[in-house]
């Protein structure tokens, strides 16, 4: 009996020593699983997941080719632009046709409030309009001056030039209007109802 548990011991030694040197060793990757796919070194014997021993080789899809349509003959180069112009012309016709629509559609004022007759052609535009408005509303806040501030101007202009009493009135009016000009953005361009700066 000592014998034989001897050399089962010797046995088991060999094996495991060998498995210590497999599992020491470097080696890739062998084939995959049968069962479930998984990627296991080549040096073991058995799946480590599953334990089954046999591999498959691996599925690699392979691009499939379809069996090519025969390709329509290219169509004549003048044919195609002869389309092609039709197709403009007509698109251009239909343009044409909405755009006299629209020119030709009576337009209704936005102050219909203020009309009691009917409406009259515009002969501005929707932007100019708003231009104009915003400048008449500048003007307009211009001459929103505050009473307190147009005094201190007039004072200011009349107390500037003392020597001659006679220009005080003059001076205290040309200070008020040049400030009220300032505030409104009114460029003092000369004119005929303008008279000349000192």
């Amino acid at each position: 009996m000592g014998l034989t548990g001897s050399g089962q011991t010797a046995g088991r030694g060999a094996k495991g020593v060998a498995r210590a040197e497999a599992v020491g060793k470097a080696s890739g990757y062998g084939l995959p699983c049968a069962n479930c796919h998984l990627y296991y070194p080549a040096s073991l014997e058995a799946c480590p997941t599953c334990n089954s021993k046999e591999r498959v080789s691996p599925k690699v899809a392979l691009p499939v080719r379809k069996a090519q349509a025969v390709s329509e003959p290219a169509p004549d180069n003048t044919a195609l632009e002869q389309e092609r112009e039709a197709f403009l012309k007509e698109f251009k016709s239909q343009l044409f046709a909405a755009h006299a629509e629209v020119a030709n559609a009576p337009v209704l004022c936005s102050l219909t409030e203020r009309h009691a007759d009917e409406c009259e052609p515009a002969t501005i535009c929707k932007p100019c309009y708003d231009r104009l408005q915003e400048r008449v509303d500048v003007c307009e806040a211009a001459l929103h001056i505050d009473l307190k501030e147009a005094a201190q101007i007039v004072y200011d202009a009349v107390w500037a030039d003392p020597s001659d009493p006679a220009k005080t009135y003059s001076n205290a009016a040309a200070a008020l209007l040049a400030e009220l000009r300032k505030r409104s953005g009114v460029s003092s361009l000369l004119g005929p109802f303008q008279p000349l700066g000192n």
